[in-house]
């Protein structure tokens, strides 16, 4: 990116970058947006954030409401401040980003600064939920459900496998993590 585009992208308003659309009009194919694409995951206000990377997920309904579902490992930070807030954005950015999506995977925002490190420019919804400017599909989530899946009620022996190499230390463990799709926010 230009450092005249970025100085440009830092003066735009969300409402400017933008529009909300409904659950429905999404156009990705939730196949690519689950297991192609990894979302950022974000979490708090704009006086603290932390973001993540996530790979694996779905979409849905879920008590008749557009929810989608990630897989978390348990001790990541942003977990933490999913379960404070009780909301959490998950951002799709167009490839052209792919090292600062992989860079948010790479390190804890726990004991690092990687939200001052990261070259993405944040941006607070209007719900205060934080993003980045350079999204090009916004999911804001209420918090539905944190579960830990247990081994046993995996029926397929590749389920098992995963499951079974996942829970191998116990820094491993995954938390599955349901959310309500409360807004959708498009890219002008």
């Amino acid at each position: 990116m230009k450092t005249t585009d970025h100085v440009t992208l830092k003066e735009t308003s969300f409402n400017q970058l933008f529009r909300r659309i409904s659950p429905e009009e999404i156009c990705d194919n939730v196949f690519t947006l689950a297991g192609k694409v990894f979302p950022v995951i974000t979490a708090g206000k704009e006086d603290h954030y932390n973001s993540m990377t996530a790979s694996g997920g779905g979409f849905g309904m879920l008590f008749m409401k557009p929810a989608t579902w990630c897989i978390l490992q348990a001790t990541r930070y942003t977990l933490e401040l999913i379960q404070k807030e009780k909301t959490y954005t998950m951002s799709y950015l167009p490839d052209e980003y792919k090292k600062q999506i992989l860079f948010l995977g790479s390190k804890s925002g726990r004991d690092s600064a990687k939200m001052e490190e990261v070259e993405l420019t944040g941006v607070q919804a209007p719900s205060g939920d934080m993003s980045f400017k350079e999204a090009r599909l916004i999911l804001e989530c209420k918090l539905t459900e944190i579960t830990t899946p247990n081994p046993d009620d995996f029926y397929t022996q590749e389920a098992k496998d995963y499951i079974n190499e996942a829970y191998k230390g116990a820094n491993d463990y995954r938390k599955y993590v349901f959310g309500e799709i409360t807004r959708v926010w498009l890219k002008n």
